[in-house]
């Protein structure tokens, strides 16, 4: 299992993308989740990507169907025990077995044949997801090629590290998460998410407070 891709909710998704962009970044297309109640903007990197979610239709968010991911709770939330993340794995074999408890999920904007599974954790943790089908940027095929070739050089997202602003144990699926290596959840006084880029090797750093919880490291 590894990192397929990171979710960060945003209530001004222009504002978001524009600072990404500003780094160098070119953008990557948009999606809506037509059931979901929400869209995003993406940002790609050879192994990676980042998303910034943002709520389009709350009835959707609340519905039957969506409501037990919480997505419209961290997308809503004013408490600070809220995480705003979501973490997406991928499997790195075939047929590799989810290694945390989880539930499916059937979202309407998938095929009937595809789930997301979700794993059980609390609200203030990062939303924990894997995608069986799930790939590579670099990996994809002609028609559902991103842009990974940036103006900045970046190319890798090499290191993850989540803070969550919760006093409490960590769940069964985050002890998972934290046992890989290029991932680490860890307990602070804000909800902020770390990136290294190419390993950080040009020693730089922008911090994109308050903005967005990002803090980004080359």
């Amino acid at each position: 299992m590894e990192v397929d891709h990171l979710f960060i909710c945003v209530t001004n998704p222009i504002q978001s993308a524009a600072a990404l962009s500003a780094l160098g970044l070119i953008e990557g297309t948009p999606n809506v989740h037509p059931g979901q109640g929400t869209a995003n903007r993406r940002f790609f990197f050879q192994n990676t990507f980042i998303e910034l979610l943002y709520l389009t239709d709350a009835q959707e968010a609340q519905s039957p169907l969506t409501a037990p991911t919480q997505l419209f709770e961290r997308l809503s939330a004013t408490d600070s025990q809220v995480s705003p993340f979501g973490v997406c794995f991928r499997p790195t074999t075939a047929n590799e077995a989810l290694p945390f408890p989880a539930w499916e999920y059937r979202p309407a904007y998938l095929p009937a044949s595809l789930k997301v599974d979700v794993g059980r954790a609390p609200v203030s943790e990062p939303m924990w997801f894997f995608l069986s089908f799930a790939k590579r940027p670099d990996q994809m095929p002609p028609e559902r090629a991103q842009p990974i070739e940036h103006a900045n050089g970046f190319r890798q997202i090499t290191a993850v590290r989540v803070t969550t602003a919760s006093g409490e144990a960590f769940s069964a699926t985050a002890s998972c998460a934290n046992q890989l290596s290029e991932f680490e959840i860890i307990q602070g006084n804000e909800h902020l998410m770390e990136l290294e880029i190419d390993h950080g090797v040009q020693g730089q750093t922008r911090d994109l407070r308050p903005g967005l919880p990002l803090v980004m490291n080359w």
